[in-house]
């Protein structure tokens, strides 16, 4: 908590968390200005959380593909700035607001930008991880109770919130429905867990819960980026006997061999299309497929991918587009099924901390997943490295 300060007439102290209670913080935060422009790593003030809000002190955070495509705009309609990106982080908890009952200041936590209430109808069914009132909602940039931000500049200018998280800032306040509180004994693994904020989750998840992939099958993943990866991690934790890689970089395939991947098909080689090549190379498909690049033309190669009579695909991509499936409603009567899967169908709050500890345990391999580790303030390099494709996760210590 060392760096805490609070705004006040006195000027700007370093203080203990419990002097920072109901007060408003001067922290760094990386502010997006434009679509595309450098974040501005800059002073900002964070308020106290309100009922059933908590603030937390950021130690990790990274960036993901879903951040890149909101920091350049890529749909207009989801625009909105200045803006603090980041939705996948782990922190302490500072303070709590009225209300919050299931965690308390010194909690070690990660954040989740798909929130589980677990009050409404959608939390209460088995059968989805989805949350009524805190589920992804990209639209969204103010907080769920009083509609308004928790961030400003120094100026008093409200700065928009992102995906219910917010990560690129010292501090944040989220929704408690976000926050995962974890066990004290696998707190001295913070910075691994950090990634099951968004990409490991994810992955694993679509392996494990949405497709429930069984050992002695095969596995078809399109697009070998932390969820890709995340995916083969899973379905080898699974026990799957053949798990190719698609992927337009044939460099990836030395990481993606050590995450499970056994096979290798770069897309961009093949003199005929590649779900029929992964035919020929699984006897007439593979029991599930997963799409992870948000392309529509590789959705429908993983489609046909899929075994007719029992094949199924899980859309995981973020399409930037409204365009429609390709997918001709006979082609479903073949037998092949197509799913989406959002945060790997883990509901957060409640299963999270479960999958926490089988990861810390080893069942998943967390650690083949970051690839840079950089200071906050080196945050727009950090950008670079995604942009250029050479790197899974860098992990920004605040």
């Amino acid at each position: 908590m060392e760096g805490a300060k609070v705004a006040n007439g006195n000027g700007s102290l370093n203080l203990k968390p419990s002097e920072t209670k109901g007060k408003i913080i001067t922290c760094k935060a990386a502010v997006a200005y434009g679509p595309g422009e450098p974040l501005v790593v800059e002073q900002v003030l964070v308020h106290p959380p309100q009922k059933m809000e908590v603030r937390i002190k950021i130690l990790y955070t990274s960036i993901c593909h879903t951040d890149l495509s909101a920091w350049r705009g890529e749909n207009e309609s989801q625009r909105a700035f200045p803006r603090i990106f980041g939705h996948e982080a782990s922190g302490v908890v500072e303070s709590v607001g009225e209300g919050v009952s299931d965690m308390e200041e010194g909690d070690m936590v990660v954040l989740i930008f798909n929130g589980e209430c677990g009050e409404c109808s959608y939390c209460k069914c088995e059968l989805t991880n989805m949350c009524e009132r805190f589920g992804v909602n990209p639209m969204k940039k103010v907080m769920a109770g009083d509609g308004t931000c928790r961030f400003s500049t120094i100026n008093g200018k409200p700065i928009f919130h992102f995906l219910n998280t917010s990560t690129f800032t010292e501090y944040t306040v989220v929704d408690s429905a976000c926050v995962v509180k974890l066990h004290r004994d696998l707190t001295l693994n913070l910075k691994n867990l950090t990634l099951l904020s968004c990409g490991v989750s994810t992955g694993v998840g679509a392996a494990w819960n949405t497709a429930n992939v069984h050992s002695g099958s095969s596995v078809a993943v399109f697009g070998l980026g932390a969820v890709g990866l995340a995916v083969a991690e899973g379905a080898r934790a699974r026990g799957a006997s053949k798990i190719i890689g698609v992927d337009i970089n044939k460099d990836k395939f030395i990481k993606a061999q050590v995450m499970g991947i056994t096979d290798f098909i770069n897309s961009r080689d093949e003199e005929k299309p590649v779900y029929e090549r992964i035919r020929e190379m699984t006897g007439g498909g593979v029991h599930y497929s997963f799409e992870c690049t948000g392309n529509l033309n590789v959705l429908r190669d993983a489609f046909l991918s899929a075994h007719e009579g029992w094949g199924l695909t899980v859309l995981l991509g973020i399409q930037a587009t409204p365009k429609m499936l390709p997918i001709h409603p006979m082609e479903l009567f073949d037998g092949r099924r197509i799913v989406g899967s959002v945060f790997g169908g883990f509901k957060g709050k409640s299963q999270l901390p479960h999958f926490a500890r089988e990861c810390v345990q080893g069942v998943v391999k967390l650690d083949n997943f970051i690839a840079h580790e950089l200071p906050f303030e080196e945050i727009n390099n950090a950008f670079d490295l995604l942009v250029t494709g050479k790197s899974l996760r860098c992990l920004m210590h605040l």
